[in-house]
C-alpha cells in the first residue's frame, strides 16, 4: 500500500469560526481517508487545536504574533524539516500566506494556499506573493476572478467552495430558550447579523435602514452577533438614530448553530465578501437572507430563490428587501426551503473534502 500524503495544515486563527471552522470540517473529512495523513499547526491555546485532536496524527502549537512575526518562519521551517510533510496547506491569511509560503520555499516543500477573501492587491505584489505557492484554492468564483484579474495564472487556481454541516444547522429551533436568552417578546420578528464589527461588513447601512423598517414592521428586533473595533461607533449610531431599544449587540457566540435557525431573517450588508460562511449556515437552517450582491455572495444567495440580493451600501434597498420578507410568511418559508436545498446539494462537507483531495493528488503528480 502506498504511503499516505502527509499534509501539514497551518491555521493561525484563535477562534473556531469562519475559516478555522472550515479547516476543522476539512480535517474531519480527510481523517476518514487512508489517502492522507493530517498534521496541524496552530497557535498555543487555539480552539481548533483542541477541536481537531481526533482528526490529526499530530498537532504542533507554534506561536504566531501577527503578519510581521518573521520568527514564525524559522519555527515553521524547523517543524517542516522534522516532520517532512509532502504538502504544506496554508489556510489563514494571518501569517499563513507570505510567511508560510517562504517557509515552503526554504524547505523545497510543495505549498498550497486557500484564499478566503476577495480584497484586491496590487499586480506587482500579487506577482511576487503568489509565486510562492504551487497551487491556490479559492472558496468562490468571485475570489478566483479577483486573482485572475491581478495576473495570477489560471492554471494555478482551483475553486473549492466552503461547506456547511447541514445536520448541525438544520436542527429545530428551541424558541422558548431563544426568546428567554435574548429577552425577546413573543410577537417580535427577529432579524440577525453575524459578522465582525469592521467597516467592510456594512453594519452602518443596516442601522440606517432600521427606522424605515420599523415604520412598517414595528415589532421587528435586530440581533447583531460579533465583536470588533467599530462596536462603540455602531452603538453610538444606534442611539443617535433612536433605535437602540430595537438593536441588541449580542457579542461573540460559539453556539450560532443553536441560534441561526431561530431567526426570521438573516441580513448581510457586506461591502466585500469572499463567500460568507454565515450565509451557508442560514441556508442550511432554512432562514431567508438579504445580502449585498458582492464577491462570492451571489454563489450562495440566489435573488428571489433563497433570499434577495441588494446593491452594497444602499439602506433603502436593504429596508425594502427586509420588509418584503417580513410581510409575507409564505414567501419566507419558500425562500428558506430553497436555501436548505442549495446548502445540501452544492455546499456539502463531502464535496469540499473531495475538492481538496483532488488538488493534493494533482500536486503530488506534479501537475501545474
Amino acid at each position: 500500500m502506498n504511503r499516505p500524503i502527509r499534509i501539514l495544515h497551518v491555521e493561525t486563527g484563535m477562534h473556531l469560526y469562519g475559516g478555522a471552522l472550515q479547516v476543522l470540517y476539512l480535517l474531519q473529512g480527510l481523517s476518514r481517508s487512508e489517502e492522507v495523513q493530517n498534521l496541524l499547526v496552530s497557535p498555543p491555546g487555539s480552539a481548533i487545536g483542541q477541536a481537531a485532536a481526533g482528526f490529526v496524527a499530530g498537532h504542533f502549537p507554534v506561536p504566531m504574533r501577527g503578519d510581521l512575526d518573521l520568527f514564525f518562519i524559522p519555527r515553521l521551517i524547523n517543524l517542516i524539516n522534522r516532520e517532512k510533510p509532502h504538502i504544506i496547506h496554508l489556510h489563514s491569511r494571518r501569517g499563513a500566506d507570505v510567511l508560510g509560503g517562504l517557509s515552503g520555499r526554504f524547505t523545497s516543500t510543495r505549498c498550497l494556499l486557500t484564499r478566503r477573501v476577495d480584497n484586491p492587491e496590487s499586480r506587482l505584489w500579487a506577482a511576487l506573493k503568489y509565486r510562492l505557492f504551487d497551487k491556490i484554492v479559492t472558496i468562490s468564483q468571485g475570489i478566483r476572478n479577483v486573482l485572475v484579474s491581478q495576473g495570477v495564472p489560471v492554471e494555478k487556481i482551483t475553486c473549492v467552495p466552503s461547506a456547511v454541516d447541514t445536520e448541525q444547522y438544520g436542527a429545530p429551533c428551541d424558541k422558548v430558550w431563544f426568546r428567554r436568552e435574548f429577552a425577546l417578546k413573543e410577537e417580535e420578528r427577529i432579524c440577525g447579523v453575524a459578522a465582525q464589527f469592521i467597516d467592510r461588513k456594512g453594519h452602518r447601512f443596516l442601522l440606517q435602514a432600521i427606522p424605515r423598517i420599523l415604520r412598517d414592521q414595528p415589532h421587528s428586533r435586530f440581533l447583531l452577533f460579533g465583536k470588533g473595533p467599530l462596536e462603540d461607533t455602531l452603538r453610538s449610531m444606534s442611539r443617535d438614530l433612536g433605535i437602540d431599544g430595537k438593536v441588541v449587540f449580542a457579542g461573540f457566540r460559539d453556539d450560532l448553530d443553536r441560534i441561526i435557525g431561530c431567526l426570521d431573517l438573516l441580513i448581510h450588508p457586506a461591502l466585500m465578501e469572499g463567500l460568507g460562511v454565515t450565509l451557508l449556515q442560514a441556508s442550511a437552517a432554512g432562514v431567508p437572507i438579504v445580502a449585498a450582491g458582492v464577491g462570492g455572495i451571489p454563489e450562495i444567495v440566489r435573488d428571489g430563490v433563497n433570499g434577495y440580493l441588494i446593491p452594497p451600501s444602499d439602506e433603502i434597498a436593504i429596508a425594502d428587501a427586509v420588509l418584503r420578507i417580513l410581510a409575507d410568511r409564505d414567501l419566507a418559508t419558500r425562500l428558506g426551503e430553497n436555501g436548505r436545498r442549495i446548502a445540501a446539494t452544492e455546499f456539502s462537507m463531502e464535496s469540499m473534502v473531495q475538492g481538496n483531495l483532488k488538488v493534493y493528488r494533482e500536486m503530488m503528480a506534479g501537475k501545474p
